[in-house]
């Protein structure tokens, strides 16, 4: 492990403290990767890692991270980390990542191999992470983000996601009243309605899941669209379940064939 570490200027560490700005990240196109577990997914990916920043008093949590010596690590105290870092109590090591560049649309369509989960208008970014992390673990090849949605580079939803983002093919800002009918091409199109529906189950074909935001869900000129609505009912006395519930729920019955 490389054990000589770099002192970061004023500069950049007024630049990476302003990374929690959508606008700066897309200006600089770098976003902030923390934690051991998301840099240990970051490091397993093909994902571009241009620093890391790392707190050497906690050395004991990310030591066994197999780190290029080609990445240059830049040593942060305590009160610099704050300034910059998501965790309460850090765990000492966050990345500095590219972003990577948007593929095209169409050709991404026809060669997904499997199935794909489409966000509209989502905006918690807690929300996105944990989605994120539903869709890898169910073995879904990507995620297509709504314009009006949260950005998915959004510090608090990169490390909600656990690092599932960079295991996934990330589609934002697509005009989906556009995109729907390129998309149902090739996939069968699976809406989630709160209201009525089927129950979800098993679907032979290669699916796309369309899930809405989180207070009023998809409207119906993007539910008139789907194939199929689903709906999941309810016993208890909660009004709804939360979003990652459901879409978990949905994305398990999409893995029966």
């Amino acid at each position: 492990m490389q054990t000589e570490f770099l002192t970061p200027s004023q500069i950049q560490l007024k630049k990476w403290a302003r990374l929690d700005d959508r606008k700066i990240r897309q200006e600089e196109d770098i976003f902030l990767a923390e934690g051991v577990k998301v840099v240990e997914e970051l490091l397993k990916s093909d994902w571009q890692i241009k620093a890391l920043l790392v707190i050497p008093e906690k050395l004991k949590y990310w030591e066994k991270l197999a780190f290029s010596v080609d990445i240059p690590i830049y040593r942060l105290n305590r009160s610099q980390w704050e300034k910059i870092g998501q965790d309460r109590e850090p765990e000492g090591i966050m990345a500095l990542v590219a972003i990577k560049t948007i593929l095209d649309f169409s050709s991404w369509m026809t060669s997904a191999p499997g199935n794909i989960l489409i966000l509209h208008e989502i905006n918690n970014p807690l929300n996105l992470g944990a989605l994120a992390r539903s869709a890898q673990w169910f073995g879904f090849d990507g995620i297509i983000l709504s314009t009006n949605s949260v950005d998915y580079t959004n510090p608090k939803a990169v490390r909600a996601s656990m690092g599932s983002i960079f295991h996934l093919t990330l589609v934002p800002e697509i005009d989906l009243s556009v995109a729907l009918p390129e998309i149902k091409k090739n996939f069968f199109l699976i809406g989630s309605d709160v209201h009525k529906g089927a129950l979800p189950h098993p679907v032979k074909q290669k699916t796309a899941l369309i899930l809405g935001n989180e207070s009023h869900g998809l409207p119906e000129s993007i539910l008139k669209m789907a194939d199929e609505k689903w709906n999941i009912p309810g016993r208890g006395k909660e009004d709804s379940l939360s979003l990652p519930q459901a879409a978990a729920i949905m994305m398990y019955e999409c893995t029966k064939k």
